[in-house]
């Protein structure tokens, strides 16, 4: 199979529901091979890195967008992602970033960390109610869900009361991040995207009467302070805090758990350590990232691992099979939260790394260890149900049943007990 049919079959509805398979026969080819007429696909860990971080290698800009979808501008899910800092290049996306940043400070969000594990204990509570008698619990949406998007609203100041709408926009809206989409899914995508624009316009106006300590105020008034943001750059950035702000997490929290549960013996070992889920988080994220792909374009000629990409190409960094780069992790189909030096890309890397990664890693470093010591008899409960979607991985239905619950208060090893490797 040549790398221009290993692609291919990544593009097909089975790719993109285990799209670990094609990412080996792709690596066969070399860690960057050529995969259609300008346009090049990365396997290798160290050569999606250094594409990340190179000031020659661009997100699209308007000139080509014009090229590939002319009346893009016409569509509100294009033109949401195109006008926010996830799709832009400097000076645009660095004046942008830094509007945003204070949010996301490692202080803000160490300071989290108590809302955090308020809202996981809130919702185990819940699931163990759900689950009595042994009935199936859909993981999806009663915790990976719920526990990011309060999150992520609480810091934007979106009323607990409007948080149930954002699942159907927020999934219809993603479509538009996938590598291929057809004029219907685009058509789904745009009323998922409209109807978060009007959601926003009407905050936005809320926040300019009243003012409050959130972070869509801070947007609201950086705006109307002068040129520091557009009206269609204030609610495109609006729009992608909402969505990169839950969705990457609600996917790792559901991979995440998904692997957990099939590695009893390493999540025994966090279940009574919480105090190694940061390296769990880390290879959770390394072994089925939440983000499979992101794209690039070249502003000129880049050479790199011997092999020539010309200015104009399509770069395709395929994170999700950089992170199984053998050179780079041995053994990588493996589940070692041993590993060391882990550095997954499942987050970027470079002037486009995940603003909210911080905050993704401590839902999921609360969330785990807290699931597994409460919820000791936590099991699969049917089989679970992929999304149909590559950039995006995860689930739409993990049911699972909960066992008899521990107290909030209960169970876990003391900090520093001596602990094995799982």
């Amino acid at each position: 199979m040549d790398a221009a049919e290993a692609l291919a079959s990544l593009m097909s509805p089975e790719g993109r529901v285990d799209p670990y398979p094609a990412y080996e026969r792709l690596r066969a080819h070399g860690p960057i091979v050529p995969a259609g007429p300008g346009l090049y696909a990365v396997t290798g860990h160290a050569e999606a890195d250094e594409l990340l971080r190179d000031a020659r290698v661009r997100v699209l800009d308007d000139h080509l967008r014009d090229g590939l979808l002319p009346t893009w501008r016409e569509s509100p899910a294009v033109s949401s992602i195109a006008r926010s800092m996830l799709r832009t290049n400097p000076p645009d996306h660095s004046r942008m970033r830094r509007l945003a940043a204070g949010a996301f400070t490692p202080k803000r969000i160490g300071a989290m960390r108590d809302v955090v594990t308020a809202q996981t204990d809130e919702l185990i509570d819940a699931m163990a109610a759900t689950g009595r008698g042994d009935a199936p619990v859909d993981f999806m949406a009663e915790f990976a869900y719920p526990l990011p998007v309060g999150v992520i609203c609480e810091l934007l100041g979106v009323p607990a009361t409007d948080r149930p709408l954002f699942r159907r926009w927020t999934a219809d809206l993603t479509g538009v991040l996938e590598p291929e989409i057809t004029p219907a899914e685009l058509a789904v995508a745009d009323a998922g995207a409209a109807e978060l624009r009007d959601y926003f316009t009407d905050l936005v106006a809320a926040r300019r009467r009243r003012p409050a300590d959130d972070l869509t105020t801070a947007l609201v008034q950086a705006h109307d302070a002068g040129d520091r943001l557009s009206g269609e750059e204030l609610l495109a950035n609006l729009v992608i805090l909402l969505v990169a702000g839950f969705e990457t997490t609600t996917n790792l929290l559901g991979n995440g758990l998904a692997v957990l549960l099939a590695h009893s013996r390493a999540a025994d070992v966090l279940r009574h350590h919480p105090q190694h889920a940061p390296a769990y988080v880390d290879e959770l994220l390394r072994f089925d990232s939440p983000v499979q792909l992101t794209t690039r374009t070249t502003g000129e000629a880049v050479r790199l691992d011997g092999v020539e990409v010309p200015a104009g190409s399509w770069i395709l960094l395929l994170l999700g099979a950089a992170n199984r780069d053998p050179r780079r992790y041995p053994r990588p189909e493996r589940f070692d939260p041993w590993r060391a030096q882990l550095n997954p890309l499942s987050f970027g890397a470079g002037p486009h790394y995940c603003l909210g990664a911080g905050l993704a890693r401590l839902e999921a470093q609360v969330a785990f260890p807290a699931l597994l010591r409460r919820l000791p008899g936590l099991a699969p409960a049917g089989p679970p149900r992929r999304r149909i979607r590559l950039t995006l991985r995860g689930y739409d239905h993990l049911p699972v049943t909960v066992g008899e619950p521990l107290p909030a208060a209960q169970g876990g090893a003391p900090a520093g007990t001596a602990v094995g490797s799982p």
